[in-house]
């Protein structure tokens, strides 16, 4: 019976601070999450666009997956440390942008299936780039994130 209120819980009592504490920060989540994944569906199509996915013998490279994947390592890497090591930001704050919106922006689901199916396709060079620039591009990314936002902030202290 966990959705069952005692009497009292609804009149602002511990139990609804805490729920309702818990719900406001859902709600940011949720809303990140969307904004998120909004930014990642334009910027991976546009650079789709522009560039293709099309390589020699018909496999195909996911430029814009990896792009997502980099640019949100990065910026999670300077969030964390706005967040967390200078507390520039509200708990709230640093989990909407991260949980939220640089989850919904980065995709490791589709990074995987990708590299599965270049795989599948018999295209085992495509897969194992993918791999390593994905894991190398985005592990790089973000400590420059992490250090670059350390360097900013720390100056002005």
């Amino acid at each position: 019976m966990l959705f069952v209120a005692r009497r009292g819980d609804c009149t602002g009592g511990p139990i609804s601070s805490m729920l309702a504490a818990s719900m406001m920060r859902l709600f940011w989540v949720c809303v990140g999450s969307a904004v998120g994944g909004g930014a990642r569906y334009l910027l991976s199509s546009w650079l789709t666009e522009r560039w293709g996915q099309q390589l020699p013998y018909g496999a195909v490279f996911p430029y814009g997956t990896l792009a997502v994947n980099v640019l949100g390592s990065f910026s999670i890497g300077c969030l964390m440390y706005a967040g967390a090591g200078a507390a520039l930001l509200s708990p709230t704050a640093l989990l909407a942008l991260t949980t939220g919106v640089m989850g919904g922006f980065t995709t490791y689901s589709t990074f995987s299936y990708q590299t599965v199916r270049a795989l599948q396709d018999g295209h085992w060079m495509v897969a194992l780039v993918n791999v390593v620039l994905t894991t190398s591009g985005c592990l790089l990314a973000c400590g420059l994130g992490w250090y670059g936002a350390r360097a900013i902030w720390s100056a002005g202290a």
